[in-house]
């Protein structure tokens, strides 16, 4: 995502201890009047790591690693029968975002309909969890309770849909779907994906800074697992207050990226940015130094160096090729010198009939096609 000039660089790839809980999850957005932006839009994650993509614009379901394609050897028909689910998710939640309007009594605007569903496996206890939430313009609308197997209302408009679903829908389906289908197609993937999933990258950490008054960033990236700590330390204690750390952010290769600010920082203490990943037993620690640290202004000052230069650089060939010029002129050598200046279709309402015992469901990007009406 951000791509900024590191002050320390570290790029090992080396075996370490696999996570112990492991994640599958997908994440679907429908949209409304959003510029620039697709109408929907789904992406599955294995661990953090971005594993297919759909969009409405392209219509396709594809995969973000090339590991995943290893799917197709236990079901050939994957890609094409996922895509056609995606599309239909992308009318179902466009619906969705219609009905949740009227229940607000909202017309036009901007909108989004948000839902989250996926499971975890523990891999040394065989513990199985499972997820799904629903939001409505970045709020909570609805969620699933996974262990008293029902439906919680965050909003009083959401409550129409939590009793038809609990009226309607077969918990049985959802309790097949999170403990067993969802995790068996989590361990294929992490069968498919070891080697990546289980390789250690560690970061690239840089020291930024707005302004000379501005927080100071220290921001990792590129680093593998998601599982880090990345926090200040003054005069070798670990500081707490005046220090905010964002949230760990993925990147477009299956990295990872995170950043702490340092707020107010006392010019007699020692500082020092301090990154700890798991299965590496060493932290990563980079010294504050006012000297090196990349800030706006200093950025700008190179900025106005490299303009000046690029000005000078070609100004100074133009005054040499005038001097070379009326060189030859003047000793009448007509010569030319020639110079080169360089899924889930889930309406808030249908219900489907729990897949057979034993047998893997045809599709995981959805397990259910439920409008919210």
């Amino acid at each position: 995502m951000l791509e900024m000039a590191a002050l320390f660089v570290v790029a090992l790839h080396i075996q370490s201890v696999q996570p112990v809980f492991h994640t599958l999850e997908f994440i679907h957005i429908a949209s409304f009047q959003i510029p620039n932006f697709p109408e929907f839009l789904s992406v599955g994650y294995v661990d953090g790591v971005p594993i297919t993509h759909y969009d409405s614009k392209s219509r396709k379901l594809s995969p973000k690693q090339d590991w995943v394609n290893k799917i197709t050897a236990h079901d050939p028909d994957y890609w094409r029968r996922d895509t056609e689910v995606c599309i239909v998710n992308q009318h179902v939640y466009k619906d969705n975002i219609e009905i949740v309007n009227e229940r607000f009594n909202q017309s036009g605007g901007v909108h989004t309909f948000q839902r989250m569903y996926g499971c975890g496996w523990d891999d040394e206890t065989g513990e199985v969890d499972g997820w799904r939430h629903e939001a409505y313009d970045g709020e909570d609308f609805l969620s699933l309770d996974f262990k008293q197997w029902r439906w919680i209302a965050f909003k009083p408009q959401a409550l129409v849909t939590k009793h038809k679903w609990e009226q309607q829908l077969d918990f049985e389906y959802d309790k097949y779907y999170f403990t067993k289908t969802c995790p068996d197609f989590l361990k294929m993937h992490l069968s498919n994906g070891k080697d990546f999933l289980t390789r250690t990258v560690l970061p690239r950490l840089s020291l930024l800074q707005k302004r000379s008054w501005s927080p100071v960033t220290c921001h990792a990236t590129g680093f593998y697992p998601r599982d880090a700590i990345l926090f200040w330390k003054k005069d070798g204690q670990k500081v707490s207050l005046g220090v905010e750390r964002e949230e760990t952010l993925p990147n477009h290769d299956g990295t990872f990226q995170v950043a702490a600010h340092l707020r107010a920082a006392d010019p007699s203490a020692r500082y020092e940015c301090v990154f700890q990943l798991a299965g590496v037993p060493d932290d990563i620690v980079v010294p504050l130094d006012h000297r090196v640290l990349l800030s706006n202004e200093r950025i700008e000052a190179e900025e106005r160096r490299k303009t000046a230069l690029a000005v000078a650089v070609p100004l100074a060939v133009l005054v040499a090729v005038v001097i070379v010029a009326a060189i030859v002129y003047k000793w009448r050598k007509a010569k030319y010198v020639p110079v080169v200046l360089h899924a889930e279709a889930t309406e808030l309402d249908s219900q489907e009939s729990p897949p057979q015992a034993n047998i893997l469901p045809q599709s995981v990007a959805e397990r259910d096609v439920v409008p919210i009406e």
